[in-house]
Order: structure tokens, then C-alpha cells, then sequence
């Protein structure tokens, strides 16, 4: 008896949605005009999908009265706010291109980001925490020549962007929006490639607003749905798969507060009696462990997503026993793709959604290929996953040779994740061909940091690995070679120089300092014994050793 190919197709019952986001979000707002779109819980503010449009509709009129045009690019850089969501839905109306900026990004980040996408307006909060938005902006301001305007949330700027659109002539945006097709650019989501710096992967209405539909619809959901989403909207999972799965069913997204906070979700649950709970596994463990977890009363809940690393076995049975999600579905996929490519259906038994990402999604193919002849390889044998159809990007902004790079001729996404499928059709990742390390749900680059830390004065060559973390799933650790007469670097010392520069997420936890790295007859560096041997040095070591 012959073994299978792996390869397999999604669904085509349910028909893709050929429109605008914008159209459709009207055609929400048609339907379902009086029921809850949108809850800032803590801002103590929430709009109907009837209120929502009119605040959009106003934004977008101001955008174009400022002069933003469709292709424009639209930086957004702030942690979760409802205004963040209404400069998604706005810039999407008029066409203008948005720019969705980390906000755990510093000026290094931030002028890359301007200069790369040649951003036109760029969208703020002044501060949060520990970060000086504001500040940052107008330090590398003079060096970002395309970078117009911008425009704080909560300043003069803003609530002027808004009163100019509601003075304005309704009749501008539905010109402006009859002009826009679904296969236009809507959104750049800059993402660590396979090499150098991060890249804008260029993603449409119809990738984007298709890929939110189709998650929705096979975690069930409908207008009575209510999703709590404290995972961040620069990311395809926040505006994705949670606002636009939520406005295509007709359903209320409900932000619980700017930042992940356990004791703010699990409180934004109860209130506002949610039936759908999104994270990364170490938000749900989070949860879990939270002060008086067992007080708050999360009866609502039914279904969720949890995605960006695998989740263990225990976590998912206490997610499912101690939280109610019986629903709770895995998704698998990349930014490249908008993102979600597969996913655990509601009758999926635990031992599928803790060994496997899923199936494929409606309206996709995937394959799993030998990566060096890229011949589809028989199932139960592993090889590189690749994915096509409608929710494959564009391309990488401005990088057309490297979009050639993963993309091939055929329109398969080269995922660069090593995967096995069962005879069921089921995915399991077993590993990575990019050096990719995930820290908690974050795609790093070890190549962006190591280039940085090479500024210091100090270091005479790094590299960067991922090391085993339980909290994180991975951690980053850096090995330098120092030049001569240098004091040997501490783990202090490299946080210290990296702080206000790097993201937190890409300061490394550990520095190693070294002689030589180990390296092949012909001179690669060998980071697979590397990650072996750190391994081994961590075992019992101190802190940042």
C-alpha cells in the first residue's frame, strides 16, 4: 500500500470574501448596528459596530483632508487603545497603507522603520511605562525626510484629525473608497527575515480581512461573540485574528487593558462576560497563576486561540478544566502569510492541540517538501512546510529579490519550520531551518541584534543563539569575542548598553565570553554546537552567565 504525499488542501464550502475591509465593515454595521463592537475596558470606554463606523468614517475624512492618499504609508506606534483599532479600520477605508510599529521599539528601531516604509504620518501615544514615544520621535525626526506629520493620541493634533472628519463631506470617502480593490496593499507588518534586518511583509484587504474571517469561522463565532484580546495590535494576532475575525462575525472585541496583565484579563472576562480568550502559552500560565485566579468568574468563556509557541500538555488541561475554553483552538502560521495557515478544529481531542498545530485552513494548500530537491516527501517524513494560497503576501516592501527568496515561482511560502504530517492531514513543527529564536510568541533574528552589538567598542565579533527557557520557550544568549586589552563583557554591561536602543525582547539574557567560536573546515560558524554547548554551561550557572 502506497504512503501518502504530504500534501492537503482546505475546505471551499464557505466562499472567500471578495470586498474591501471597509466594505466590510459597513456591510457589519448594516447588520449588527446596535450591538457592542468595541470595549476599552481600561479606558471605560466602548462603542456599538453604529458608533464605531461613525468614528471611523470621521478619521478617515480627516486623513484625506490632511492629505493622506490611498498607498500612503500610515506608521501606528502605541500598545492596545481603542484608537489604535479606529486608525486600522480608517486607513483602511481611504487605502492609505498601515505601518504597524512594535511599541516595544527604541530610536534605532523606530528611524529604520520611518526611513524603510517611508512613512508620511505617523500615529502616537506620547508615552507608556517607561517609554518616551514622544521623545523618541523627535530624536530621530530630522533624520526620517518622508516623515510629515505626526499626530499623539490624546493631544490637540488628534481630537483635530477627528473634528476636521466630522465637518467634512461623506461624499469624499465613499469616493475614495469606491476607487480601492481587495487585492490592494493594506498593512506592512515588519518581521525579522532570513536574513539582516526586519522586512515589511506587504499584506492586502483580501489577505488579511480573509484570514481573520476564516479564523472566526472555525473557532464558531458569531455576532453573540465576545473576544478579549490582550495580545498586542501591531501583530497579525491582535488586529487579525482579533479585530477582524471579530468585525467580519459581528462580534465585540474587548481590550482589556494596554499591555498583557493577568489580574486585567481575567477581570476584563468576567466583566464584560467574554466567550473567547486569546495568548501566547506563557499569558494563559500567567493567568493561571494569578492571585485569586479561582474568584474570578470565567463561565463565559468557551473557545480561544493560543499560538506563537507549542503549549504543553499540563497548561492545555488546566486551560480547558480550570478556565472553560473546552473550544480553544491552536493556530500555526507566520506574518507572511496573515498569519494563520493551520488550526485545530473545536472537536480536536487535547492530545492533537498540545502534539500538532492543526490542519489547514479553507482555501490553502499546504506541503511539506524535501528542502533541498522540494519534492512533496510521503507523510510521517519530515521536511520544510510550505503554504499557498489567498493569504500568502505580497511581498516584502521595496525587497523584491528577497520575496523571491521565499516565495517561489509556484506561489509557495517557504516557511523555513521543519514539519511532519500524520495521516490525517495533521502538522507537527519539529524544528527550524532559519536560525529563528522564539522568545514568548516574538520571531528574533539573532543577525538585527548581533549587528547591533557589534557598535559596541569593545566587541570584536558576536553571535547570537537561542537557548531552552522554561518561562519563554527560548531565551537569547550572546558569545563575544572581545578586542584586545577589553574587559570582558557581563550580562549587565550588555542590557546596560543595549536599554533605551533595542527592544527588551532582543536584549540578551546571557553573554558568554569567548577565545574563538566554534566553526566548520570552511570557516561557517557552527551555531548548533554552540546551542549545545551553552546548554550545558547553563545547567546550574548563575544569572546572566
Amino acid at each position: 500500500m502506497s504512503v501518502a504525499s504530504s500534501c492537503a488542501s482546505g475546505s471551499v464550502e464557505v466562499p472567500l470574501l471578495e470586498e474591501t475591509i471597509g466594505a466590510n465593515l459597513d456591510r457589519t454595521v448594516r447588520d449588527f448596528p446596535d450591538r457592542d463592537a468595541l470595549v476599552d475596558v481600561a479606558a471605560g470606554r466602548r462603542w456599538t459596530y453604529r458608533e464605531l463606523a461613525a468614528d471611523v468614517d470621521a478619521l478617515a475624512l480627516g486623513l484625506l483632508d490632511l492629505g493622506i492618499e490611498q498607498g500612503d504609508r500610515v506608521g501606528i506606534w502605541a500598545p492596545n487603545r481603542a484608537e489604535w483599532t479606529l486608525v486600522q479600520y480608517a486607513t483602511a477605508k481611504i487605502g492609505a497603507i498601515l505601518v504597524t510599529v512594535n511599541p516595544a521599539y527604541r530610536s534605532h528601531e523606530l528611524e529604520y522603520v520611518l526611513n524603510r516604509s517611508g512613512i508620511r504620518l505617523l500615529v502616537s501615544a506620547g508615552r507608556f511605562r517607561n517609554s518616551d514615544y514622544a521623545g523618541m520621535v523627535e530624536e530621530v525626526r530630522p533624520r526620517c525626510p518622508d516623515l510629515e506629520f505626526t499626530v499623539l493620541f490624546d493631544g490637540p493634533r488628534w481630537d483635530a484629525l477627528l473634528e476636521r472628519g466630522r465637518l467634512a463631506d461623506p461624499a469624499v470617502l465613499a469616493r475614495a473608497a469606491a476607487a480601492l480593490h481587495p487585492d490592494d496593499p493594506i498593512n506592512i507588518q515588519y518581521t525579522s527575515g532570513t536574513t539582516g534586518f526586519p522586512k515589511g511583509a506587504t499584506l492586502s484587504h483580501r489577505n488579511i480581512l480573509n484570514n481573520g474571517f476564516f479564523v472566526g469561522e472555525l473557532c464558531g463565532y458569531t455576532e453573540a461573540d465576545r473576544v478579549c484580546v490582550p495580545v498586542p495590535f501591531y501583530h497579525c494576532f491582535g488586529m487579525v485574528m482579533g479585530a477582524l475575525a471579530c468585525t467580519s462575525h459581528g462580534a465585540a472585541m474587548v481590550i482589556p487593558a494596554p499591555a498583557f496583565d493577568p489580574a486585567a484579563t481575567l477581570a476584563a472576562v468576567e466583566a464584560e462576560a467574554c466567550t473567547s480568550l486569546y495568548g501566547v502559552p506563557t499569558m494563559f500560565i500567567a493567568e493561571l497563576a494569578a492571585p485569586g485566579f479561582d474568584r474570578y468568574d470565567l463561565s463565559s468563556l468557551r473557545t480561544g486561540i493560543m499560538a506563537g509557541s507549542p503549549c504543553p500538555v499540563e497548561v492545555m488541561n488546566e486551560v480547558i478544566e480550570r478556565m472553560g475554553m473546552t473550544e480553544v483552538s491552536i493556530c500555526y502560521g507566520m506574518t507572511e502569510t496573515s498569519p494563520v495557515s493551520t488550526q485545530t478544529r473545536a472537536d480536536d481531542s487535547v492530545e492533537r492541540r498540545v502534539s500538532t498545530v492543526g490542519r489547514v485552513g479553507p482555501h490553502l494548500e499546504v506541503k511539506v517538501a524535501d528542502p533541498r530537491s522540494g519534492r512533496t516527501v510521503p507523510r510521517g517524513t519530515p521536511g520544510e512546510l510550505c503554504t499557498r494560497g489567498y493569504s500568502v503576501m505580497i511581498g516584502y516592501w521595496g525587497e523584491p529579490d528577497k520575496t523571491a527568496e521565499v516565495v517561489d515561482r509556484e506561489g509557495w511560502m517557504h516557511t523555513g519550520d521543519l514539519a511532519v504530517m500524520d495521516a490525517d492531514g495533521y502538522l507537527s513543527i519539529t524544528g527550524r531551518i532559519k536560525d529563528m529564536v522564539i522568545r514568548g510568541g516574538e520571531n528574533l533574528y539573532p543577525r538585527e541584534i548581533e549587528e547591533f552589538l557589534h557598535t559596541h567598542p569593545d566587541v570584536l565579533d558576536v553571535q547570537v543563539i537561542g537557548v531552552p527557557d522554561a518561562k519563554y520557550g527560548e531565551e537569547l544568549m550572546a558569545w563575544v569575542r572581545m578586542r584586545e586589552g577589553a574587559e570582558p563583557l557581563t550580562a549587565d554591561a550588555v542590557r546596560a548598553y543595549c536599554e533605551g536602543r533595542l527592544a527588551h525582547f532582543k536584549i540578551p539574557r546571557y553573554v558568554h565570553v569567548v577565545d574563538e567560536f566554534p566553526m566548520t573546515v570552511t570557516g561557517k560558524i557552527r551555531k548548533v554546537e554552540m546551542r549545545a554547548m551553552a546548554a550545558r554551561l547553563l545547567e546550574g550557572a548563575p544569572e546572566g552567565v
